[in-house]
């Protein structure tokens, strides 16, 4: 069964850069979407980045040009990386997985079959 582990979330200040990870702990195939939701408690949950197998990206309207997610095959790690990062960015990160059937990944949760625990991004003014 698939495993998925964050890790890299902290607090920083605002225009500050983080780096998170998502560790596979199987194989995941070759046909997939990796991506990165993120959540504030009493709010709806956010589609943040993807990663198609293919190696093509989606990014939300809200982090384009700051974000960039990316991933280390030889590792089985999907990063996001975080610039310029401001304080409505403050939330909880998920990793998330499903099988790709064609087309680009959608940042729809509903769509993804596997789920890590989260890890904990704060940014302060």
């Amino acid at each position: 069964q698939l495993r998925l582990v964050e890790s890299g979330g902290r607090s920083v200040q605002a225009g500050g850069s983080l780096r998170l990870s998502c560790a596979a702990s199987t194989y995941i195939g070759t046909r997939y979407c990796m991506s990165w939701f993120r959540q504030v408690t009493g709010k709806e949950r956010e589609g943040v980045a993807a990663w198609h197998s293919t190696g093509s990206t989606t990014y939300a309207d809200s982090v384009t040009g700051r974000f960039s997610i990316s991933k280390d095959n030889s590792k089985n790690i999907v990063y996001l990386q975080m610039n310029s990062l401001k304080p409505e960015d403050t939330a909880m990160y998920f990793c998330a997985y499903t099988r790709s059937y064609g087309g680009p990944c959608l940042l729809n949760g509903d769509i993804y079959t596997s789920w890590g625990q989260g890890t904990q991004v704060t940014v302060s003014s």
